[in-house]
């Protein structure tokens, strides 16, 4: 990524949203680098250390009691235009989203933000290419489910996407535009289908992972896999006949 004085000058916020997180919060939190200008952990209804273990890290800490991915993001996003519309913080150039459970690595960031920085694009996906995952990172299901999402999307809509990776980056205006509504699972494929409707430019950063701290609320259990599996495909189903 280039540095010259513009690029230094952009505001980058972080939202990450974490659900019972203590043990690898500080971690991420640790390892995100230090062109970023805050940093916005939204315990989603979390009933251990996180919160705490979050703000002694150095991140802004929001409580989110309704349970949900999309609800956490949405807390994190209702921040920053409040805190911008009372010219408390300085409105966002750059918005990333992250996994509180350091299974992404935090400190390739950088890479993920490059292509807006250097080559204005719009969005960028960090794609957890499957020579860069470690091994059981990514359970059986949660492969199926990104090749059956990415296919659907590149048949319905000429999509070049490979993965519905959690660590991303957009422009603030952009993310704004896509009038974001899903509360559960659906926030990753909905933000794609309407980068890809509303033909922004977008493009996919291989990146690490590895395996997560702690048990995932989503692929760690049927019930997760499956509800996160319908909310993908109504996401798609319902933009393919839009």
């Amino acid at each position: 990524m280039k540095k010259n004085h513009a690029e230094r000058s952009l505001s980058i916020k972080v939202i990450i949203p974490a659900y019972n997180e203590e043990e690898s919060i500080p971690l991420v939190i640790a390892d995100i680098p230090k062109i970023v200008d805050e940093i916005i952990v939204v315990s989603n209804n979390s009933t251990d250390n996180t919160e705490a273990n979050a703000k002694n890290a150095g991140a802004t800490v929001l409580v989110e009691n309704r349970k949900g991915y999309g609800y956490a993001c949405l807390k994190g996003m209702s921040y920053i235009a409040s805190a911008s519309l009372n010219n408390q913080t300085k409105r966002p150039d750059i918005i990333v989203f992250l996994d509180g459970d350091y299974s992404d690595y935090p400190e390739e960031l950088t890479k993920i933000v490059a292509p807006i920085i250097d080559d204005n694009i719009d969005f960028v996906i960090g794609a957890r290419d499957k020579n860069l995952r470690e091994a059981g990172s990514m359970t059986g299901p949660q492969i199926f489910g990104n090749w059956l999402a990415t296919s659907l999307m590149k048949l319905f809509f000429r999509s070049t996407f490979t993965d519905l990776g959690p660590f991303r980056a957009i422009k603030y205006d952009k993310l704004l535009a896509l009038d974001m509504e899903d509360k559960t699972y659906g926030w990753t494929v909905e933000m794609q289908l309407k980068v890809l409707k509303k033909k922004f430019s977008y493009r996919e950063i291989p990146v690490n992972y590895r395996n997560r701290i702690g048990v995932s609320k989503v692929s760690g259990t049927v019930k997760g896999a499956i509800f996160a599996g319908v909310k993908i495909l109504t996401w798609i189903f319902k933009y393919s006949f839009k």
